[in-house]
């Protein structure tokens, strides 16, 4: 357990190269959040591309700081579980899932302004409220991350975790649930201000919920995932 493996390791590095060169191409004027970010997918500036390099980028030394940790704290031990190739599908998938999610949330969001504006539905109005659209932007490896969260509290459901600032242990499964409860909360607040996209985090755990149900229809005669719970 001492030597990462090396999907673990190289998620690691490339999402702090990326964090990194983000800030050094800022002071050349050059933005790589707006072109590689996710963008609404009606807004002027989104590429299908976005949907993948999104989650190797991250605003702010927090941020990455908080999912490199998670990375390396509970992706080690799926890596070796899965192996690296599974893995990294799962990762990339629950990414993808993630951003997905954002998108159909993002569209459910279009439609309301559109629908309470109040205004006479013409291309100019379309057109003002895409661009306006093209300013938000999601980045992150959140929804990977709670993908993985929610593979090991589906692997290893009684396993003990401490939890800042949680006073005592909680097993691995109740971890899950209670994040999952949380985000939806926070998801469905009307005036949710905190620049967090929530349902990106539940579709992530959506994505490697399917997947995990998915290897499990495939690897049932030989037991390579294993359910408790």
């Amino acid at each position: 357990m001492n030597k990462l493996p090396p999907i673990t390791k190289n998620l690691l590095i490339i999402n702090v190269l990326c964090w990194m060169g983000t800030m050094a191409m800022a002071k050349y004027g050059i933005d790589l959040e707006k072109l590689f970010g996710l963008h609404f997918f009606l807004a002027p500036g989104f590429r299908i591309w976005q949907l993948v390099t999104y989650m190797f980028l991250h605003e702010g030394f927090q941020h990455i700081f908080l999912n490199m940790f998670a990375v390396w704290m509970f992706g080690r031990i799926m890596e070796i579980q899965w192996g690296s190739n599974r893995f990294l599908i799962f990762y990339l998938l629950c990414g993808i899932g993630a951003g997905l999610t954002q998108e159909l949330f993002q569209y459910v969001q279009y439609e309301i302004t559109l629908a309470q504006s109040g205004l006479e539905i013409t291309p100019e109005v379309i057109h003002a409220l895409r661009s306006y659209m093209n300013a938000f932007l999601t980045v992150g490896a959140s929804g990977a991350v709670y993908g993985i969260l929610l593979g090991y509290g589906m692997t290893f459901p009684d396993n003990q975790l401490f939890i800042i600032p949680i006073p005592v242990p909680i097993k691995a499964k109740w971890l899950v649930i209670g994040y999952v409860a949380i985000e939806l909360l926070l998801g469905l607040r009307a005036n949710a201000a905190d620049n967090v996209a929530h349902f990106a985090h539940l579709g992530g755990m959506l994505a490697g919920f399917l997947i995990l149900l998915y290897w499990k229809h495939k690897d049932r005669k030989d037991n390579h995932i294993k359910f408790t719970w």
